[in-house]
């Protein structure tokens, strides 16, 4: 698994690593506007790795154009790389995705994906970093 040199410990280093608008979402767990981020839109082959830690989350293979805004993919690289929690804000109850290295928070999983695994993991573009495939 890819990673980054150096993970930031406490959150004055994360606000640092990050940025405003990243610090935001990936820490605070907020939500950029739809159709904002720079990856909703991405068609290139690739993987998209965590922000945070450089772990790779998704490949471009599993990406689709949910209509939602934001990235959306209908599985992940390997299961055990993504947390899981119940989020209950916004006076609903959805799944919480973090990353599971780091704690980055990337979205939401969804159950109206298409098939065959029925799932849309909706992720925040800041919190991805996409990375070209070379050939």
């Amino acid at each position: 698994m890819e990673s980054s040199s150096k993970m930031p410990h406490g959150e004055s280093e994360w606000r640092d690593k990050l940025g405003p608008e990243r610090y935001y979402v990936c820490r605070m767990k907020g939500t950029e506007a739809p159709f904002s981020g720079k990856l909703w839109d991405e068609h290139r082959k690739g993987t998209y790795h965590c922000v945070g830690c450089g772990t790779p989350l998704f490949r471009s293979e599993t990406k689709y154009d949910s209509g939602s805004g934001w990235p959306s993919f209908m599985d992940l690289i390997d299961q055990k790389r993504v947390e899981r929690r119940t989020d209950s804000s916004h006076g609903m109850i959805r799944t919480e995705l973090l990353c599971a290295r780091c704690g980055c928070h990337l979205g939401h999983l969804f159950e109206d994906g298409p098939q065959p695994t029925g799932l849309r993991y909706c992720i925040n573009s800041v919190s991805l970093k996409f990375i070209a495939a070379t050939s």
